[in-house]
């Protein structure tokens, strides 16, 4: 990792973060993968979905382009099994489930992780233990210099598309106890590329996406504050965009006309005071307002039934949790959660939903010599309130539980094995209930079964070429009982949601990293993930697709860096390979989709200044032109361009 003559604040903390986040990934008790802020630049990343893709384990829906849907999907159980926490607070969308994180930028963002299963901590709200998977985006956290009382951070990125994308950070320290920062970005892309369609023999028809235009404002502003014995952090955001959806390419259809609007903004805080040595207490809470406008328009789009959705959610959230020091080695931890979700629709015979959740947790953790435990329970209740005249689902009540175990065989060597089980489930959404037309209030809840065993090993070396190496190897096997799904129903033209899916998944996720040095200018940092998983859909024995690969789980995926620094320079490569899979639940020949892969290559040089330093990045993406479709009909781009100039002081 090169050293610049000129610290910048940007370099200085990654510089002093990488080891101690080396070091803390292996004391991990669950699988856990993580990336920091320098390690985000170097990927040519545009979102966090696009992070995302270098984590073992994970597959990711992207429904083409800058502007298309991406979702996450963690070892095969669903997007909607996934909790995604920004700031330590999760994010929600009771309506579908899903969290778009092609709208997160990484130009605020610290560090992305992801675990399987949960946190590896007892002293967590219990939203954080309510999830198959999560994953955490932490943004950036001011930290100054004895003299340092301002922190400034301008970035500019262009390149193919039409891209136009400024952005400001602002840090600025009123007093010993107390910072600020202002995060504002802004982005404009045509979304326009040419990418070549399959005809009946093969790629031979060239075409250009349209209606993937995008405009979209995100600006944030947080507060820190420090108080005798605890810390308190606070946060705004505003997130607007209009987009178009590029849509199916169909039958030689290639022009789209339906477009959105989304308007998100959330208020969140959070406070921790150590009461004592022994007894500590946190509270977190949240209002959210999400608007959603979808238009589809004949008169534009011949092919489309008028549609002018709105759709207005409202989130109101609050936690505490204590923990406590019961013995040395031994600890306790109580949360309290309830959140309030509201749904309002412009449509016909709408059912109004309003959902009321409360969640309570425990959960304790010892260690004794090298043997780490932990064991948690999880109590869910969850009430719906729909208008007078509808229908509502039951309430339930959930207990599931979670144990993991980690043990180091030998103190002098940072090699330990782990392994845990988790009992998680996930309520039917709001459209799955209450969708007109499609929902069906009689729904039971998705249930997984998690099992995982694993291991990690890292080894710092003090002399030579190879200064630190580590590595993860997890085995697992989840099974999801009750999965929803829509079917058909008498009336071709109308569907219901039925619990009757069932999917086993095995699967193995390796991930090895390793950091270079020679002299004092060279530097070498390599990163290596691979995963192989088997997803069998078992929902019907008498079916002739029984025992077929679940549809876009790929048997075989990984993904590699490179980093090679020297002086102020920088060379990163990175690939991503996605083998073949199938795009429905017939494993058929004509629902095969071919392995693709895609190699990135950025160069970056970075200019020491009088005060602060400028940083200036050549990227180029999809090296070799590879024309693949994540999800089938929707062509991603070809080889693109991005610039980068960046100033910070």
């Amino acid at each position: 990792m090169p050293v610049f003559a000129q610290s910048t604040p940007d370099t200085l903390r990654h510089l002093d973060e990488v080891p101690v986040v080396v070091q803390a990934r292996s004391r991990e008790v669950i699988p856990v993968q993580q990336l920091d802020g320098l390690q985000l630049e170097r990927l040519s990343a545009h979102s966090v979905a696009d992070a995302l893709r270098y984590f073992s384990g994970v597959q990711i829906k992207d429904y083409g382009g800058v502007g298309g849907l991406k979702t996450v999907n963690i070892r095969s159980m669903g997007s909607q099994h996934v909790g995604v926490f920004y700031d330590g607070v999760e994010l929600g969308n009771a309506q579908n489930g899903q969290v778009d994180l092609g709208r997160f930028s990484l130009d605020n963002m610290e560090a992305i992780s992801l675990y399987n299963g949960q946190k590896s901590d007892v002293f967590q709200s219990a939203k954080d233990f309510a999830s198959a998977g999560a994953v955490y985006m932490q943004s950036r956290t001011p930290v100054f210099g004895e003299t340092e009382r301002t922190h400034l951070k301008a970035t500019f990125k262009t390149g193919s598309f039409g891209l136009a994308n400024p952005a400001l950070l602002w840090e600025r320290k009123l007093s010993d106890r107390l910072s600020t920062s202002l995060s504002a970005e802004g982005m404009y892309t045509t979304g326009k590329y040419r990418f070549t369609y399959q005809v009946k023999d093969g790629y031979d028809t060239t075409a250009v996406r349209h209606n993937g235009d995008v405009r979209a404002l995100r600006v944030e502003n947080g507060w820190f504050g420090k108080a005798q014995g605890g810390y308190w952090r606070a946060k705004a955001y505003l997130y607007a965009s209009e987009r178009g959806y590029p849509g199916a390419v169909v039958r030689n259809k290639f022009m789209h006309e339906d477009r959105q609007w989304d308007w998100k903004t959330f208020v969140q805080g959070m406070y921790r005071k150590d009461l004592s040595e022994r007894y500590h207490l946190m509270v977190k809470g949240k209002y959210a307002y999400d608007y959603l406008r979808y238009l589809a328009d004949p008169n534009k789009d011949e092919t489309l039934f008028y549609a002018d959705n709105r759709y207005r959610q409202q989130e109101s959230y609050l936690s505490l949790v204590q923990g406590l020091r019961l013995l040395p080695g031994w600890d306790l931890g109580v949360a309290a959660d309830y959140q309030f979700n509201a749904l309002n629709a412009n449509l016909r015979d709408f059912a109004y939903p309003r959902r009321h959740t409360a969640l309570l947790s425990v959960a304790t953790s010892w260690q004794v010599q090298r043997l780490k435990a932990q064991a948690s329970l999880l109590g869910t209740w969850v009430h719906d309130a729909v208008r007078t005249g509808a229908e509502r689902a039951a309430d339930r009540l959930e207990w599931t539980p979670t144990v993991v175990c980690s043990w180091q065989p030998w103190a002098a060597h940072d090699w330990h094995l782990r392994g845990f089980y988790k009992r998680i489930f996930r309520m039917p959404t709001l459209n799955d209930l209450y969708y007109t037309l499609i929902g069906n209030t009689r729904l039971n809840p998705e249930y997984t079964d998690q099992y995982n065993v694993g291991m990690t090993y890292g080894h710092s070396f003090a002399h030579g070429f190879l200064r630190r190496i580590e590595g993860q190897a997890d085995a697992y096997y989840n099974k999801v009982e009750d999965k929803i799904v829509a079917i058909p129903t008498a009336n071709a033209f109308r569907w219901t949601m039925l619990n009757l899916g069932e999917v086993h998944i095995k699967g193995v996720d390796v991930a090895v990293q390793a950091v270079g040095q020679i002299g004092k200018d060279f530097t070498v940092q390599a990163r290596l993930n691979y995963t192989w998983q088997q997803a069998k859909d078992v929902t019907d024995r008498t079916s002739e697709f029984y025992g077929g690969q679940i549809p876009y789980i790929p048997w075989h995926s990984g993904s590699a860096a490179l980093n090679l620094g020297w002086r102020h320079w920088e060379l990163n490569y990175s690939f991503i390979y996605t083998g073949e899979r199938y795009a429905s639940q017939a494993n058929i020949p004509e629902n095969y989709l071919l392995p693709w892969y895609t190699s990135d290559l950025a160069l970056a040089h970075q200019l020491p200044l009088k005060k602060g330093a400028l940083r200036l990045v050549l990227e180029v993406n999809n090296l070799f032109n590879q024309q693949y479709e994540v999800v089938l009909c929707y062509p991603m781009p070809g080889t693109n361009f991005k610039c980068t100039a960046q100033y910070s002081f």
